[in-house]
């Protein structure tokens, strides 16, 4: 480095590298480029400036750009974009569907390339772009990176969590980061390496409008408005149906309602990116959405373009640095042919192999034959005859006007010097050039890599029953695609809690997790958290299949299913699809019928080629059939509707008619894969796992509720405790949900909560029934657990109702009432051994009556031996004399005794 940069006595002042008008090469004599460190100084003449300036530009290892400045000190003179020189607020109303969107710019911040706000009602969205002033090394993917956070203070509320401000990104927030990101990229120009972040807040949330496509659009607008050298701006909308009727950006409570949620993003003119679910809606359906879609985005981009002419900034076009069409060349004379042989190996990992080798041989070819660098300073090509001329002056010397004793220099011809490349340079030469041959082979001969035709889907195998210990399992392999699907069901404690601003405090009972180990492509790699690829897979697979399962009334489980793709080579998130469905027959979940994903891709038929631009629609794809060619579009569903589709560009975009034309491709595909998949062998058990859960549903009164959960849920955890259930789940509506490993502990606490809960009724028969205790005026019976005596009243029960034609007795004594009691707490009158005759009454009014001569000719006397030890028949009190037929009906409980205590082996009745 210099210690004190200096030239002709005017201090070197270094700034970022070219980022506005006022610092474009024309308007800076001196300056470092940033891929090739060489002085553009023009004034520098002579050979020992240029001698300087070779040593210069070998000593800077970084990339800066060099202007000359009188003061350097003085940033403000360019430095577009502070404070000083910054526009003041400029907002604008857009009309989107019934209502309008507001954008406004040049409030807050106003030190980034681009900011903006966006509000929808009181929804209101902070959006910023900014970019690196050194450019990345380059590669052959935009250095873009997006991030989504809702701030709970949006809502007015705080995270549920243990730390109470935002932290790491949730799912939900990562799925809008990926719609933010898709229609973004295709957007931006090639050869731009200037590392570029999008950051999106949710500063205001009203609870009716939602934020994600609110979040697209801003980013769109941010990015159109900042420096980064994009070609359109992007917009996006939600659309829901209603009815028959498409609604445009609806509200939460619409969307409730709704049988569609697309999000589509675009341009003026063209499609980037759908993603959306559905209840199996048509092709002809969803193509409509779309068309609405694409008319409001279109609205949109207008508005927008017209804000950018206002506010914009200039864009950064000379930072765009490409390889030049010479080393196309040398990279397609030495590796061509040799190329078309490699791109014709149908398995996956021996291809990616002989492609490794082969660029590993361009790459030392062109090192031999002097074309690539080995000088780090040189990062792109550059003619340099300099460096290897004579540090001495050249003069040249007419014959004979030579003097004697001067030394001279003969005059010789500059040597030609071949181009020099980054050997970066040459790897995204030879991909791009691999990516041209795979798509020439496919449009010219109509062949794909695996031999192929366009519309041929690879071999399917499918099988169920794998793990003997999960509850459903499943093996789909589609070529050497292959996920490997396991299903667990559980009750409301395996429920997933969602924490985000719309869904608040919400459970999901069904939910699919996808994971993509580095092992599935031969590879070693990162082993962790999930990554952002396989949160959005894992949330397509599982809207797709949603729509098949049960209800919860039909259905109490909650679903989690697992899919671990094992081989991949494109498409895995539609394996999943097919995965997952055949593990829920397997696990037995009654679902509404079968359904199946596909992935199809595109390749233009573009001038390259000879062609016009007609599309070629390709069905299951292959990973580089998805990196090489224009479109990734996912479609899953039944042979009769969509469930769940996603679509992503690698072009300017598509029309309406192309993807028409893939729908129905797809659908076709969907049919041939549904059924190979019928062809499942061994085919799923339908059947639930006898290691999966017992789930009983019982409905009791509301207000009885309390009596099953007890004092600080004592109660229930007793009940759990004695019979051994997992768990035991109360709803405010009286919906009680026993969750059990086997069926008698399923029955024992089943008996205890319909004895807790019961209702006596008229004709209701209790059998095996405790005796309590005995008071001198009668016996208190335990006709359930806990119900001895009710609140304010006495239950008349009857032994003699279910004797058989008994003789009736003298009467010998006067009865006296007894209560009966329904508290938990029990407290009678010590027995008194020694009078083991007693008589229980009841009254069924309800009514507690302890005058003997009110029931006369009502009781019975009873006859009991060993209180307390011998089991004794329950005495009855008829309503009236006579003998009355027993009644058949059953209450649910069948309570046990307890050990130590009489029991009452007869029937009792309430009259």
């Amino acid at each position: 480095m210099l210690a004190n940069p200096s030239f002709h006595g005017r201090p070197l002042q270094f700034v970022p590298t070219v980022r506005n008008e006022l610092c474009r090469p024309s308007a800076c004599p001196l300056q470092l480029h940033s891929r090739s460190y060489q002085f553009l100084a023009s004034s520098l003449g002579d050979k020992r400036k240029r001698i300087r300036r070779r040593s210069i530009s070998r000593s800077f290892k970084t990339q800066f750009s060099v202007r000359a400045s009188a003061e350097p000190q003085d940033l403000s003179v360019w430095a577009v974009g502070s404070a000083g020189v910054q526009a003041s607020p400029f907002s604008v109303r857009i009309p989107v569907g019934d209502r309008h969107i507001t954008v406004e710019t040049g409030l807050i911040g106003r030190q980034a390339s681009g900011a903006v706000t966006v509000t929808d009602g009181e929804t209101i969205i902070y959006t910023t772009v900014c970019l690196a002033d050194v450019p990345s090394e380059p590669s052959d993917f935009f250095p873009l990176s997006v991030h989504y956070q809702e701030r709970f203070s949006a809502a007015g509320r705080t995270s549920g969590g243990f730390f109470k401000r935002e932290g790491r990104t949730k799912d939900h927030e990562v799925l809008i980061c990926r719609l933010i990101d898709r229609p973004l990229r295709p957007t931006m120009l090639k050869g731009f390496y200037h590392e570029t972040q999008v950051l999106s807040w949710v500063l205001s949330y009203d609870g009716l409008h939602p934020p994600d496509a609110l979040a697209v659009t801003a980013a769109g607008i941010a990015m159109a408005l900042s420096e980064v050298p994009s070609s359109e701006v992007i917009a996006g909308v939600r659309i829901g149906l209603i009815g028959d009727k498409f609604i445009v950006n609806p509200t939460i409570q619409e969307m409730e309602n709704s049988k569609l949620d697309l999000l589509l993003a675009g341009t003026n003119n063209a499609i980037l990116m759908i993603e959306g679910y559905c209840d199996f809606l048509p092709e002809d359906k969803l193509l409509e959405a779309v068309e609405v879609g694409q008319d409001a985005v279109r609205g949109i981009c207008k508005e927008v373009e017209a804000l950018v002419q206002k506010c914009g900034k200039p864009k950064m076009l000379d930072a765009i640095k490409l390889p030049p069409k010479e080393l196309y060349k040398l990279v397609e004379e030495i590796a061509g042919n040799e190329l078309v042989e490699v791109l014709q190996i149908k398995n996956k990992i021996p291809r990616r192999k002989a492609l490794s080798s082969l660029e590993e041989n361009v790459i030392s070819i062109l090192s031999e034959k002097g074309y690539i660098s080995t000088m780090e300073a040189f990062g792109s090509t550059e003619t340099l005859p300099d460096l290897l001329e004579e540090d001495e002056d050249e003069e040249v010397v007419v014959d004979g006007e030579v003097d004697e004793g001067d030394v001279h220099i003969k005059p010789v011809a500059r040597k030609t010097v071949p181009l020099l490349f980054s050997e970066v340079d040459v790897k995204l030469v030879f991909k791009e050039v691999t990516s041209k041959l795979l798509r020439k082979r496919i449009v010219e001969r109509g062949k794909r890599s695996d031999g192929r035709t366009p519309q041929e889907i690879r071999v399917i195998d499918a099988r169920c029953g794998l793990l003997p210990r999960a509850h459903g399992s499943a093996l789909f392999t589609r070529g050497e695609t292959q996920s490997l699907a396991v299903v667990t069901l559980g009750d409301k404690q395996m429920a997933q809690k969602i924490d985000n601003l719309v869904d608040d405090d919400e459970y999901k009972r069904f939910y699919l997790q996808y994971s993509f180990p580095p092992s599935c492509v031969g590879e070693a790699g990162r082993v962790g958290a999930p990554s952002r690829r396989e949160i959005g897979h894992g949330m397509l697979a599982e809207r797709a299949l949603g729509p098949i399962l049960p209800p919860e009334d039909d259905f109490p489980y909650t679903v989690r299913v697992e899919s671990t793709i094992t081989e991949s080579n494109g498409s895995s998130s539609m394996a999943s699809v097919c995965g997952g469905c055949l593990a829920l027959q397997d696990a037995g979940v009654p679902v509404k019928c079968a359904i199946a994903g596909i992935a199809m891709g595109m390749v233009l038929d573009t001038k390259e080629f000879g062609g016009d631009g007609t599309p070629l629609i390709l069905s299951d794809i292959l990973g580089s059939e998805d990196a090489s060619g224009d479109m990734d579009f996912k479609v899953a569903g039944s042979d009769v509707g969509i469930t769940a589709f996603q679509m992503d560009i690698k072009v300017g975009g598509i029309t309406l008619p192309i993807m028409k034309q893939a729908l129905l491709q797809a659908k076709d595909g969907r049919k041939h894969i549904l059924a190979e998949m019928s062809k499942c062998l061994p085919p799923p058990s339908r059947k639930l796992s006898k290691h999966a859960p017992l789930i009983h549903v019982m409905k009791v009164k509301p207000e009885k509720i309390n009596l099953i959960i007890g004092s600080g849920g004592k109660k229930v955890k007793s009940i759990i405790e004695e019979t051994g259930v997992e768990a035991i789940e109360t709803q405010d509506d009286g919906v009680v949900k026993i969750t059990a490993k086997d069926l008698s502990s399923l029955e024992k606490s089943k008996a205890i909560i319909s004895s807790l809960t019961m209702v006596p009724v008229v004709g209701d028969i209790y059998r095996n029934c405790e005796i309590k205790s005995i008071a001198p005026y009668g016996v208190f019976v335990e006709i359930a657990p806990g119900r001895e005596i009710n609140d304010k009243g006495q239950l008349r029960l009857s032994r003699r109702a279910l004797l058989p034609d008994p003789e009736p007795e003298k009467q010998s004594a006067k009865p006296r009432s007894a209560s009966l009691s329904n508290d938990n707490v029990v407290s009678p009158k010590t027995l008194d051994k020694g009078k083991p005759k007693k008589a229980l009454t009841v009254s069924n009014d309800g009514s507690a009556s302890r005058s003997a001569e009110s029931l006369k000719d009502k009781t019975f006397p009873m006859k009991l031996s060993s209180p307390g030890k011998e089991a004794a028949k329950r005495l009855v009190s008829p309503e009236k004399d006579g003998p009355d037929k027993p009644q058949t009906k059953k209450s649910d409980g069948n309570i046990s005794s307890k050990s130590g205590n009489a029991v009452v082996n007869g029937e009792a009745k309430v009259v």
